[in-house]
Protein backbone atom coordinates (compact mmCIF):
# COMPACT_ATOMS: atom_id res chain seq x y z
CA UNK A 1 0.00 0.00 0.00
CA UNK A 2 2.85 2.38 0.76
CA UNK A 3 3.75 2.20 -2.90
CA UNK A 4 0.74 4.27 -3.92
CA UNK A 5 1.19 6.87 -1.23
CA UNK A 6 4.81 7.34 -2.23
CA UNK A 7 3.81 7.93 -5.87
CA UNK A 8 1.36 10.63 -4.81
CA UNK A 9 3.80 12.33 -2.44
CA UNK A 10 6.53 12.34 -5.08
CA UNK A 11 4.15 13.98 -7.55
CA UNK A 12 3.19 16.65 -5.00
CA UNK A 13 6.85 17.36 -4.24
CA UNK A 14 7.71 17.66 -7.91
CA UNK A 15 4.86 20.08 -8.46
CA UNK A 16 5.83 22.21 -5.47
CA UNK A 17 9.48 22.57 -6.41
CA UNK A 18 8.89 23.46 -10.05
CA UNK A 19 10.40 26.92 -10.20
CA UNK A 20 9.86 29.75 -12.71
CA UNK A 21 13.40 29.96 -14.07
CA UNK A 22 14.28 31.03 -17.59
CA UNK A 23 14.27 28.30 -20.24
CA UNK A 24 14.53 27.96 -24.00
CA UNK A 25 11.48 28.01 -26.23
CA UNK A 26 10.14 24.69 -27.50
CA UNK A 27 7.38 24.29 -30.05
CA UNK A 28 5.25 26.69 -32.04
CA UNK A 29 1.96 28.17 -30.82
CA UNK A 30 -1.04 28.19 -33.14
CA UNK A 31 -3.13 30.55 -30.98
CA UNK A 32 -4.94 33.85 -31.43
CA UNK A 33 -7.57 35.61 -29.32
CA UNK A 34 -10.16 38.34 -28.99
CA UNK A 35 -12.71 39.47 -26.42
CA UNK A 36 -13.28 42.67 -24.49
CA UNK A 37 -15.34 44.22 -21.70
CA UNK A 38 -17.66 42.40 -19.31
CA UNK A 39 -21.14 43.00 -17.94
CA UNK A 40 -21.75 43.89 -14.30
CA UNK A 41 -23.11 40.52 -13.12
CA UNK A 42 -25.32 39.75 -10.11
CA UNK A 43 -24.84 38.10 -6.73
CA UNK A 44 -25.98 34.77 -8.23
CA UNK A 45 -24.19 35.01 -11.58
CA UNK A 46 -20.73 36.53 -11.78
CA UNK A 47 -17.08 35.98 -12.65
CA UNK A 48 -14.02 37.50 -11.01
CA UNK A 49 -11.39 38.55 -13.52
CA UNK A 50 -8.30 36.36 -13.28
CA UNK A 51 -10.15 33.31 -11.94
CA UNK A 52 -9.27 31.25 -14.99
CA UNK A 53 -7.15 28.39 -16.25
CA UNK A 54 -6.24 26.23 -19.24
CA UNK A 55 -7.06 22.57 -19.99
CA UNK A 56 -4.14 20.79 -21.67
CA UNK A 57 -4.48 17.56 -23.65
CA UNK A 58 -1.78 15.66 -25.54
CA UNK A 59 -3.06 14.65 -28.98
CA UNK A 60 -1.40 12.35 -31.50
CA UNK A 61 -1.03 14.38 -34.68
CA UNK A 62 -1.45 11.50 -37.13
CA UNK A 63 -4.97 10.43 -36.16
CA UNK A 64 -6.02 13.21 -33.72
CA UNK A 65 -6.48 10.75 -30.85
CA UNK A 66 -6.05 12.03 -27.29
CA UNK A 67 -3.29 10.05 -25.61
CA UNK A 68 -3.41 11.52 -22.09
CA UNK A 69 -6.12 12.46 -19.64
CA UNK A 70 -6.52 16.25 -19.83
CA UNK A 71 -4.97 18.32 -17.02
CA UNK A 72 -6.16 21.72 -15.82
CA UNK A 73 -3.72 24.51 -14.92
CA UNK A 74 -4.82 27.49 -12.83
CA UNK A 75 -3.10 30.04 -10.62
CA UNK A 76 -5.96 30.04 -8.07
CA UNK A 77 -6.98 27.67 -5.30
CA UNK A 78 -10.32 26.17 -6.28
CA UNK A 79 -12.97 24.99 -3.77
CA UNK A 80 -13.55 21.28 -3.18
CA UNK A 81 -17.26 21.76 -3.80
CA UNK A 82 -16.71 23.06 -7.32
CA UNK A 83 -19.23 21.86 -9.93
CA UNK A 84 -17.53 20.70 -13.13
CA UNK A 85 -17.84 18.31 -16.08
CA UNK A 86 -14.83 16.02 -15.54
CA UNK A 87 -11.64 15.92 -17.59
CA UNK A 88 -12.97 15.80 -21.14
CA UNK A 89 -11.34 17.56 -24.09
CA UNK A 90 -12.90 19.36 -27.02
CA UNK A 91 -11.86 16.52 -29.35
CA UNK A 92 -13.60 13.99 -27.11
CA UNK A 93 -16.81 16.04 -27.01
CA UNK A 94 -16.72 16.42 -30.79
CA UNK A 95 -16.18 12.65 -31.06
CA UNK A 96 -19.38 11.89 -29.16
CA UNK A 97 -18.61 12.18 -25.42
CA UNK A 98 -21.60 13.55 -23.56
CA UNK A 99 -21.62 16.42 -21.05
CA UNK A 100 -21.99 15.11 -17.49
CA UNK A 101 -22.30 17.37 -14.42
CA UNK A 102 -20.12 16.36 -11.45
CA UNK A 103 -20.30 17.66 -7.92
CA UNK A 104 -16.91 18.05 -6.21
CA UNK A 105 -13.78 16.00 -6.76
CA UNK A 106 -12.30 18.52 -9.17
CA UNK A 107 -8.53 18.15 -9.71
CA UNK A 108 -6.12 20.77 -11.00
CA UNK A 109 -2.47 21.88 -10.89
CA UNK A 110 -1.00 25.18 -9.76
CA UNK A 111 2.14 25.43 -11.93
CA UNK A 112 5.28 26.89 -10.38
CA UNK A 113 5.53 29.34 -13.25
CA UNK A 114 2.27 31.29 -13.08
CA UNK A 115 -0.02 31.37 -16.10
CA UNK A 116 -0.29 34.71 -17.93
CA UNK A 117 -3.69 36.34 -18.19
CA UNK A 118 -5.83 34.09 -20.41
CA UNK A 119 -9.28 35.73 -20.59
CA UNK A 120 -9.63 39.40 -21.45
CA UNK A 121 -12.03 41.54 -19.43
CA UNK A 122 -12.80 45.13 -18.59
CA UNK A 123 -10.02 45.09 -16.00
CA UNK A 124 -7.30 43.96 -18.38
CA UNK A 125 -6.49 42.50 -21.78
CA UNK A 126 -4.73 39.19 -22.29
CA UNK A 127 -1.52 39.22 -24.37
CA UNK A 128 -1.39 36.57 -27.09
CA UNK A 129 2.40 36.98 -27.22
CA UNK A 130 2.67 36.14 -23.50
CA UNK A 131 0.33 33.16 -23.90
CA UNK A 132 2.37 31.81 -26.82
CA UNK A 133 5.63 32.41 -24.97
CA UNK A 134 4.34 30.58 -21.88
CA UNK A 135 3.10 27.46 -23.65
CA UNK A 136 6.25 27.13 -25.78
CA UNK A 137 8.62 27.59 -22.83
CA UNK A 138 10.83 24.51 -22.43
CA UNK A 139 10.35 24.27 -18.65
CA UNK A 140 6.59 24.59 -18.99
CA UNK A 141 6.58 21.85 -21.65
CA UNK A 142 8.69 19.65 -19.36
CA UNK A 143 6.23 20.25 -16.54
CA UNK A 144 3.30 19.41 -18.83
CA UNK A 145 5.07 16.19 -19.80
CA UNK A 146 5.55 15.39 -16.12
CA UNK A 147 1.95 15.91 -15.01
CA UNK A 148 0.44 14.19 -18.08
CA UNK A 149 2.78 11.20 -17.78
CA UNK A 150 4.41 11.72 -21.17
CA UNK A 151 8.12 11.31 -21.72
CA UNK A 152 9.41 14.77 -22.65
CA UNK A 153 11.45 13.59 -25.65
CA UNK A 154 8.47 11.59 -26.93
CA UNK A 155 6.17 14.58 -26.46
CA UNK A 156 8.32 16.89 -28.61
CA UNK A 157 9.35 14.37 -31.29
CA UNK A 158 6.87 15.78 -33.83
CA UNK A 159 4.22 13.07 -33.46
CA UNK A 160 2.18 14.85 -30.79
CA UNK A 161 0.57 18.25 -30.21
CA UNK A 162 -0.77 20.09 -27.20
CA UNK A 163 -4.40 21.17 -27.38
CA UNK A 164 -5.17 24.14 -25.11
CA UNK A 165 -8.63 25.16 -23.92
CA UNK A 166 -9.30 28.22 -21.74
CA UNK A 167 -11.26 27.57 -18.53
CA UNK A 168 -13.42 30.02 -16.57
CA UNK A 169 -14.19 29.53 -12.86
CA UNK A 170 -17.50 31.32 -12.39
CA UNK A 171 -20.50 31.50 -10.10
CA UNK A 172 -23.70 30.56 -11.94
CA UNK A 173 -27.08 30.33 -10.21
CA UNK A 174 -25.22 30.56 -6.91
CA UNK A 175 -22.93 27.56 -7.69
CA UNK A 176 -19.21 27.82 -8.23
CA UNK A 177 -18.46 26.09 -11.54
CA UNK A 178 -15.54 25.32 -13.87
CA UNK A 179 -16.01 25.01 -17.62
CA UNK A 180 -14.18 25.29 -20.91
CA UNK A 181 -15.73 27.23 -23.79
CA UNK A 182 -16.95 24.00 -25.39
CA UNK A 183 -18.51 22.87 -22.11
CA UNK A 184 -20.18 26.27 -21.70
CA UNK A 185 -21.78 25.96 -25.15
CA UNK A 186 -22.90 22.37 -24.54
CA UNK A 187 -24.24 23.30 -21.10
CA UNK A 188 -26.13 26.25 -22.55
CA UNK A 189 -27.73 23.90 -25.06
CA UNK A 190 -28.86 21.65 -22.20
CA UNK A 191 -30.32 24.67 -20.37
CA UNK A 192 -32.09 25.99 -23.45
CA UNK A 193 -30.08 29.22 -23.43
CA UNK A 194 -30.07 29.63 -19.65
CA UNK A 195 -26.30 30.18 -19.35
CA UNK A 196 -26.14 32.64 -22.22
CA UNK A 197 -28.98 34.69 -20.76
CA UNK A 198 -27.03 35.29 -17.53
CA UNK A 199 -23.32 35.12 -18.47
CA UNK A 200 -23.14 35.98 -22.18
CA UNK A 201 -20.12 38.31 -21.96
CA UNK A 202 -18.06 35.54 -20.37
CA UNK A 203 -19.53 32.25 -21.58
CA UNK A 204 -20.15 33.25 -25.20
CA UNK A 205 -17.62 36.03 -25.84
CA UNK A 206 -14.52 36.41 -23.69
CA UNK A 207 -14.10 32.71 -22.80
CA UNK A 208 -14.44 31.24 -26.34
CA UNK A 209 -12.52 34.16 -27.90
CA UNK A 210 -9.67 33.75 -25.40
CA UNK A 211 -8.15 31.22 -27.82
CA UNK A 212 -8.77 30.25 -31.44
CA UNK A 213 -6.60 28.99 -34.28
CA UNK A 214 -4.59 31.15 -36.66
CA UNK A 215 -4.45 28.28 -39.16
CA UNK A 216 -6.52 25.09 -39.27
CA UNK A 217 -5.19 22.22 -37.15
CA UNK A 218 -6.36 18.93 -35.58
CA UNK A 219 -9.47 19.06 -37.75
CA UNK A 220 -10.51 22.51 -36.51
CA UNK A 221 -10.66 25.57 -38.78
CA UNK A 222 -8.93 28.90 -38.38
CA UNK A 223 -11.42 31.43 -36.96
CA UNK A 224 -12.38 34.18 -39.38
CA UNK A 225 -15.46 35.50 -37.57
CA UNK A 226 -15.87 38.42 -35.19
CA UNK A 227 -13.25 38.88 -32.47
CA UNK A 228 -15.37 41.19 -30.33
CA UNK A 229 -18.96 39.89 -30.49
CA UNK A 230 -20.58 36.99 -28.67
CA UNK A 231 -20.56 33.72 -30.62
CA UNK A 232 -23.22 31.07 -31.16
CA UNK A 233 -23.06 27.67 -29.49
CA UNK A 234 -22.49 26.06 -32.88
CA UNK A 235 -19.49 28.28 -33.65
CA UNK A 236 -18.01 27.76 -30.19
CA UNK A 237 -18.28 23.97 -30.40
CA UNK A 238 -16.87 23.83 -33.92
CA UNK A 239 -14.20 26.52 -33.90
CA UNK A 240 -13.54 28.48 -30.69
CA UNK A 241 -11.91 27.99 -27.31
CA UNK A 242 -8.91 26.10 -28.70
CA UNK A 243 -5.18 26.66 -29.19
CA UNK A 244 -2.52 24.25 -30.43
CA UNK A 245 1.20 23.91 -29.75
CA UNK A 246 3.09 22.01 -32.46
CA UNK A 247 6.55 20.48 -32.28
CA UNK A 248 9.10 19.92 -35.05
CA UNK A 249 6.78 19.98 -38.04
CA UNK A 250 8.13 17.81 -40.87
CA UNK A 251 8.65 19.84 -44.07
CA UNK A 252 6.53 18.85 -47.04
CA UNK A 253 9.55 18.32 -49.26
CA UNK A 254 10.76 15.42 -47.08
CA UNK A 255 7.92 12.88 -47.05
CA UNK A 256 8.29 9.91 -44.76
CA UNK A 257 9.07 6.60 -46.48
CA UNK A 258 6.23 4.23 -45.63
CA UNK A 259 6.88 1.29 -47.96
CA UNK A 260 9.26 -1.51 -47.08
CA UNK A 261 9.63 -5.21 -47.74
CA UNK A 262 10.43 -6.28 -44.18
CA UNK A 263 9.91 -4.77 -40.74
CA UNK A 264 12.34 -6.03 -38.13
CA UNK A 265 13.04 -5.18 -34.50
CA UNK A 266 16.43 -3.96 -33.27
CA UNK A 267 18.95 -6.53 -31.93
CA UNK A 268 17.05 -9.45 -33.42
CA UNK A 269 18.08 -12.53 -35.41
CA UNK A 270 16.10 -12.37 -38.64
CA UNK A 271 15.84 -14.10 -42.00
CA UNK A 272 15.68 -12.32 -45.34
CA UNK A 273 14.56 -14.32 -48.38
CA UNK A 274 14.32 -14.03 -52.15
CA UNK A 275 13.05 -16.41 -54.81
CA UNK A 276 15.42 -17.38 -57.66
CA UNK A 277 14.19 -18.75 -60.99
CA UNK A 278 15.17 -18.88 -64.66
CA UNK A 279 16.76 -21.73 -66.64
CA UNK A 280 17.90 -24.71 -64.61
CA UNK A 281 20.45 -24.65 -61.83
CA UNK A 282 22.34 -27.86 -61.11
CA UNK A 283 25.88 -28.79 -60.04
CA UNK A 284 27.03 -28.36 -63.66
CA UNK A 285 25.41 -24.94 -63.94
CA UNK A 286 25.11 -23.64 -60.40
CA UNK A 287 23.57 -20.42 -59.15
CA UNK A 288 25.05 -18.33 -56.36
CA UNK A 289 23.19 -15.57 -54.49
CA UNK A 290 24.86 -12.78 -52.56
CA UNK A 291 23.19 -10.50 -50.01
CA UNK A 292 24.98 -7.26 -49.17
CA UNK A 293 23.84 -6.16 -45.71
CA UNK A 294 25.45 -3.26 -43.84
CA UNK A 295 28.65 -3.59 -45.82
CA UNK A 296 28.94 -7.34 -45.30
CA UNK A 297 28.36 -9.89 -48.06
CA UNK A 298 26.50 -13.10 -47.25
CA UNK A 299 27.04 -15.73 -49.97
CA UNK A 300 24.66 -18.63 -50.58
CA UNK A 301 26.11 -21.05 -53.10
CA UNK A 302 24.78 -24.30 -54.52
CA UNK A 303 21.29 -22.97 -55.22
CA UNK A 304 19.59 -25.63 -57.37
CA UNK A 305 16.19 -25.98 -59.02
CA UNK A 306 14.76 -27.69 -62.11
CA UNK A 307 13.89 -25.82 -65.27
CA UNK A 308 10.57 -24.06 -65.02
CA UNK A 309 10.67 -24.00 -61.21
CA UNK A 310 12.29 -21.83 -58.54
CA UNK A 311 14.10 -21.93 -55.22
CA UNK A 312 13.69 -19.88 -52.04
CA UNK A 313 17.05 -18.52 -50.89
CA UNK A 314 17.60 -16.95 -47.50
CA UNK A 315 20.18 -15.57 -45.15
CA UNK A 316 20.16 -15.37 -41.35
CA UNK A 317 21.57 -12.15 -39.87
CA UNK A 318 21.22 -9.87 -36.84
CA UNK A 319 19.67 -6.42 -37.01
CA UNK A 320 21.50 -3.32 -35.70
CA UNK A 321 20.86 -1.83 -32.27
CA UNK A 322 19.41 1.44 -33.56
CA UNK A 323 16.22 2.11 -35.58
CA UNK A 324 16.81 2.83 -39.25
CA UNK A 325 15.72 2.01 -42.77
CA UNK A 326 18.19 -0.25 -44.59
CA UNK A 327 18.72 -1.21 -48.20
CA UNK A 328 19.78 -4.81 -48.87
CA UNK A 329 21.24 -5.46 -52.31
CA UNK A 330 20.85 -8.93 -53.82
CA UNK A 331 22.93 -10.22 -56.76
CA UNK A 332 22.76 -13.55 -58.60
CA UNK A 333 25.49 -15.25 -60.61
CA UNK A 334 24.62 -18.15 -62.90
CA UNK A 335 21.62 -18.68 -65.09
CA UNK A 336 18.95 -17.44 -62.67
CA UNK A 337 17.60 -14.12 -61.46
CA UNK A 338 16.22 -13.03 -58.07
CA UNK A 339 12.67 -11.90 -57.41
CA UNK A 340 14.11 -8.71 -55.91
CA UNK A 341 17.41 -7.04 -56.56
CA UNK A 342 16.88 -4.52 -53.77
CA UNK A 343 15.13 -5.12 -50.46
CA UNK A 344 14.06 -2.37 -48.06
CA UNK A 345 14.10 -3.28 -44.38
CA UNK A 346 12.67 -1.03 -41.67
CA UNK A 347 14.30 -1.56 -38.27
CA UNK A 348 12.16 -0.39 -35.34
CA UNK A 349 12.65 -0.16 -31.59
CA UNK A 350 9.62 -1.15 -29.53
CA UNK A 351 11.16 -0.15 -26.21
CA UNK A 352 10.66 3.21 -24.56
CA UNK A 353 6.86 3.34 -24.68
CA UNK A 354 6.22 2.12 -21.14
CA UNK A 355 3.08 3.54 -19.52
CA UNK A 356 3.48 6.57 -17.26
CA UNK A 357 3.52 6.39 -13.47
CA UNK A 358 -0.02 5.75 -12.21
CA UNK A 359 -1.05 8.04 -9.37
CA UNK A 360 -3.67 7.72 -6.68
CA UNK A 361 -5.98 10.44 -8.01
CA UNK A 362 -5.99 9.40 -11.67
CA UNK A 363 -9.40 9.81 -13.32
CA UNK A 364 -10.88 8.73 -16.65
CA UNK A 365 -14.60 9.35 -16.39
CA UNK A 366 -15.11 8.99 -20.14
CA UNK A 367 -13.51 5.54 -20.37
CA UNK A 368 -15.19 2.99 -22.62
CA UNK A 369 -14.01 -0.59 -22.83
CA UNK A 370 -12.21 -1.11 -26.17
CA UNK A 371 -12.28 -4.15 -28.42
CA UNK A 372 -9.24 -6.35 -27.93
CA UNK A 373 -6.50 -5.71 -30.45
CA UNK A 374 -5.64 -8.33 -33.06
CA UNK A 375 -2.53 -8.11 -35.19
CA UNK A 376 -1.15 -10.37 -37.91
CA UNK A 377 -0.98 -14.00 -36.81
CA UNK A 378 0.86 -16.83 -38.53
CA UNK A 379 1.57 -19.95 -36.52
CA UNK A 380 3.03 -22.32 -39.13
CA UNK A 381 5.20 -22.15 -42.21
CA UNK A 382 6.53 -24.55 -44.82
CA UNK A 383 9.26 -24.36 -47.43
CA UNK A 384 11.62 -26.72 -49.19
CA UNK A 385 14.94 -27.19 -50.93
CA UNK A 386 15.53 -28.87 -54.29
CA UNK A 387 18.12 -31.64 -53.98
CA UNK A 388 19.66 -32.65 -57.33
CA UNK A 389 20.76 -36.19 -58.06
CA UNK A 390 22.24 -37.73 -61.18
CA UNK A 391 20.08 -40.10 -63.17
CA UNK A 392 22.50 -42.46 -64.96
CA UNK A 393 21.79 -43.46 -68.54
CA UNK A 394 24.59 -45.50 -70.08
CA UNK A 395 24.87 -45.61 -73.86
CA UNK A 396 27.24 -47.84 -75.91
CA UNK A 397 29.21 -46.00 -78.54
CA UNK A 398 30.87 -48.15 -81.30
CA UNK A 399 34.30 -47.27 -82.72
CA UNK A 400 35.44 -47.49 -86.34
CA UNK A 401 37.50 -50.61 -85.61
CA UNK A 402 34.65 -52.30 -83.87
CA UNK A 403 35.98 -51.01 -80.55
CA UNK A 404 33.60 -48.96 -78.46
CA UNK A 405 32.83 -47.51 -75.05
CA UNK A 406 30.04 -46.92 -72.63
CA UNK A 407 29.10 -43.34 -71.95
CA UNK A 408 26.81 -42.05 -69.25
CA UNK A 409 24.36 -39.74 -70.99
CA UNK A 410 22.25 -39.22 -67.92
CA UNK A 411 20.68 -36.06 -66.56
CA UNK A 412 19.97 -34.28 -63.33
CA UNK A 413 16.80 -35.19 -61.45
CA UNK A 414 15.51 -33.24 -58.46
CA UNK A 415 13.90 -34.33 -55.21
CA UNK A 416 12.05 -31.94 -52.96
CA UNK A 417 13.09 -31.89 -49.31
CA UNK A 418 10.20 -30.36 -47.38
CA UNK A 419 10.65 -28.41 -44.15
CA UNK A 420 8.26 -26.81 -41.73
CA UNK A 421 8.00 -24.85 -38.49
CA UNK A 422 5.21 -24.14 -36.04
CA UNK A 423 4.72 -21.76 -33.12
CA UNK A 424 2.58 -22.38 -30.06
CA UNK A 425 2.28 -20.26 -26.94
CA UNK A 426 0.36 -19.64 -23.74
CA UNK A 427 -0.17 -16.60 -21.53
CA UNK A 428 -1.03 -16.19 -17.86
CA UNK A 429 -2.10 -12.89 -16.27
CA UNK A 430 -2.33 -12.98 -12.46
CA UNK A 431 -2.49 -10.51 -9.57
CA UNK A 432 0.93 -9.65 -8.22
CA UNK A 433 1.86 -11.56 -5.07
CA UNK A 434 2.05 -8.22 -3.21
CA UNK A 435 -1.71 -7.66 -3.68
CA UNK A 436 -2.97 -8.30 -0.14
CA UNK A 437 -6.63 -8.87 -0.99
CA UNK A 438 -6.36 -10.85 -4.22
CA UNK A 439 -8.42 -14.02 -4.50
CA UNK A 440 -7.45 -16.22 -7.41
CA UNK A 441 -7.68 -13.97 -10.47
CA UNK A 442 -9.85 -11.36 -8.71
CA UNK A 443 -8.26 -8.14 -7.44
CA UNK A 444 -8.95 -4.47 -6.83
CA UNK A 445 -8.00 -1.79 -9.34
CA UNK A 446 -4.83 0.15 -8.64
CA UNK A 447 -2.83 -2.97 -7.84
CA UNK A 448 -0.26 -4.69 -10.04
CA UNK A 449 -0.50 -7.70 -12.31
CA UNK A 450 2.15 -10.17 -13.45
CA UNK A 451 2.43 -11.80 -16.85
CA UNK A 452 4.08 -15.00 -17.98
CA UNK A 453 4.16 -15.91 -21.65
CA UNK A 454 5.72 -19.14 -22.88
CA UNK A 455 6.51 -19.87 -26.53
CA UNK A 456 7.44 -23.15 -28.17
CA UNK A 457 8.89 -23.55 -31.65
CA UNK A 458 9.16 -26.87 -33.46
CA UNK A 459 10.90 -27.42 -36.80
CA UNK A 460 12.72 -30.05 -38.82
CA UNK A 461 15.33 -27.54 -40.05
CA UNK A 462 16.71 -25.77 -36.98
CA UNK A 463 19.40 -23.98 -38.98
CA UNK A 464 16.72 -22.01 -40.80
CA UNK A 465 14.39 -21.04 -37.92
CA UNK A 466 14.89 -18.63 -35.03
CA UNK A 467 13.20 -18.89 -31.67
CA UNK A 468 10.45 -16.40 -30.75
CA UNK A 469 12.44 -13.37 -29.63
CA UNK A 470 10.02 -10.56 -28.77
CA UNK A 471 6.63 -10.08 -27.16
CA UNK A 472 4.85 -6.78 -26.62
CA UNK A 473 1.83 -6.23 -24.38
CA UNK A 474 -0.88 -3.57 -24.88
CA UNK A 475 -3.44 -2.47 -22.28
CA UNK A 476 -7.15 -1.58 -22.33
CA UNK A 477 -6.73 1.67 -20.35
CA UNK A 478 -4.79 3.04 -23.33
CA UNK A 479 -7.27 1.62 -25.88
CA UNK A 480 -4.55 -0.93 -26.81
CA UNK A 481 -2.37 1.83 -28.28
CA UNK A 482 -0.20 4.80 -27.22
CA UNK A 483 1.72 2.87 -24.53
CA UNK A 484 2.89 -0.74 -24.31
CA UNK A 485 5.44 -2.91 -22.54
CA UNK A 486 8.15 -4.75 -24.45
CA UNK A 487 8.50 -7.93 -22.42
CA UNK A 488 11.82 -9.23 -21.18
CA UNK A 489 12.85 -12.66 -22.45
CA UNK A 490 13.79 -14.53 -19.27
CA UNK A 491 14.35 -17.86 -21.02
CA UNK A 492 15.62 -18.22 -24.59
CA UNK A 493 15.67 -21.03 -27.11
CA UNK A 494 12.86 -22.89 -28.83
CA UNK A 495 11.12 -23.06 -25.44
CA UNK A 496 11.24 -19.42 -24.39
CA UNK A 497 9.60 -17.36 -21.67
CA UNK A 498 8.67 -13.68 -21.46
CA UNK A 499 7.73 -11.51 -18.47
CA UNK A 500 7.25 -7.83 -17.65
CA UNK A 501 10.56 -6.09 -17.09
CA UNK A 502 11.18 -4.73 -13.61
CA UNK A 503 8.87 -1.72 -13.13
CA UNK A 504 10.78 1.41 -12.12
CA UNK A 505 7.66 2.70 -10.37
CA UNK A 506 7.36 -0.40 -8.18
CA UNK A 507 8.59 0.04 -4.61
CA UNK A 508 9.93 -3.51 -4.74
CA UNK A 509 11.06 -3.35 -8.40
CA UNK A 510 8.56 -6.08 -9.20
CA UNK A 511 7.88 -7.42 -12.68
CA UNK A 512 4.50 -5.80 -12.66
CA UNK A 513 2.08 -3.53 -14.46
CA UNK A 514 -0.18 -1.34 -12.34
CA UNK A 515 -3.83 -1.28 -13.28
CA UNK A 516 -5.32 2.23 -13.11
CA UNK A 517 -7.24 2.96 -9.93
CA UNK A 518 -10.18 4.20 -12.01
CA UNK A 519 -10.58 0.92 -13.94
CA UNK A 520 -14.24 -0.16 -13.61
CA UNK A 521 -15.28 -3.56 -12.30
CA UNK A 522 -15.18 -6.45 -14.74
CA UNK A 523 -12.59 -8.22 -16.84
CA UNK A 524 -9.25 -6.51 -17.39
CA UNK A 525 -7.62 -7.98 -20.49
CA UNK A 526 -4.07 -7.17 -21.62
CA UNK A 527 -3.20 -8.23 -25.18
CA UNK A 528 0.19 -9.64 -26.18
CA UNK A 529 1.64 -9.96 -29.66
CA UNK A 530 4.31 -12.68 -29.75
CA UNK A 531 6.67 -12.08 -32.67
CA UNK A 532 10.06 -12.57 -34.32
CA UNK A 533 10.10 -16.30 -34.88
CA UNK A 534 11.66 -16.11 -38.35
CA UNK A 535 11.57 -18.75 -41.06
CA UNK A 536 12.55 -18.68 -44.76
CA UNK A 537 8.90 -18.11 -45.64
CA UNK A 538 8.28 -15.30 -43.18
CA UNK A 539 7.70 -14.49 -39.53
CA UNK A 540 5.57 -16.60 -37.20
CA UNK A 541 3.49 -14.65 -34.67
CA UNK A 542 0.58 -15.13 -32.28
CA UNK A 543 -2.17 -13.06 -30.64
CA UNK A 544 -2.51 -13.86 -26.93
CA UNK A 545 -4.89 -12.62 -24.22
CA UNK A 546 -5.72 -13.40 -20.62
CA UNK A 547 -7.69 -11.54 -17.97
CA UNK A 548 -8.04 -10.76 -14.31
CA UNK A 549 -11.31 -9.75 -12.71
CA UNK A 550 -11.47 -6.24 -11.24
CA UNK A 551 -13.70 -5.87 -8.19
CA UNK A 552 -13.35 -2.70 -6.14
CA UNK A 553 -10.14 -0.72 -5.82
CA UNK A 554 -7.06 -0.25 -3.67
CA UNK A 555 -8.94 2.40 -1.69
CA UNK A 556 -11.36 -0.26 -0.41
CA UNK A 557 -8.49 -1.76 1.56
CA UNK A 558 -7.87 1.44 3.53
CA UNK A 559 -9.31 1.91 7.01
CA UNK A 560 -8.87 5.22 8.81
CA UNK A 561 -9.60 5.37 12.54
CA UNK A 562 -8.48 7.55 15.45
CA UNK A 563 -5.52 6.36 17.48
CA UNK A 564 -6.55 5.11 20.91
CA UNK A 565 -4.87 7.01 23.77
CA UNK A 566 -2.48 5.07 25.97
Amino acid sequence: MKRYLSFFLILVILISVFSPITAYAEGEGNIDHGGGGMGSGTSENYWNSGNEGVRITVVRAEDRITVTTPVDFTNKTQPNSLVHFGKVSKIQYNSGSSLSVKMGGYTYSNPGKALPRIISSGSGQASIEQIKSYFTDELVIRYIAQVTGMDYDVLINGNYKLMLEPIAYMTFQGMKMAMTATEAALYDQQLGGGLRSKMVSLSHKNLPLAMFLEVSDLGYPAWSGSRSSSASNVDIISSLGIGVVRFKEKPDEQPEVTAWDYEYRVNTDVITSVTVRGGQSDPDHPVTVRFNIRGRTYTVSGVYYPEGDSQLVWVLWRTPSTPQTMTINVSVSGSGSASKGTITAKIVDLSGNDPPNPVADDRNDGYTKPSVLSKEQKTSASWGVWRPWWHEYWVWHSGDDEDGWWEDEGWWEFDWDAYHASLSASISITPDSKVPTASGKTMGSGYGINQSTTANVSTNQSSAVTDAQNAVTYFPEFQYQTYWRLLERTQSGYSSKFEFASNKYSTYKRRTHFTPVWMPNGSYTPYTWLIDCWTPSGMLSMNLTDSVNIQGSVWDDWHIAPVKPD
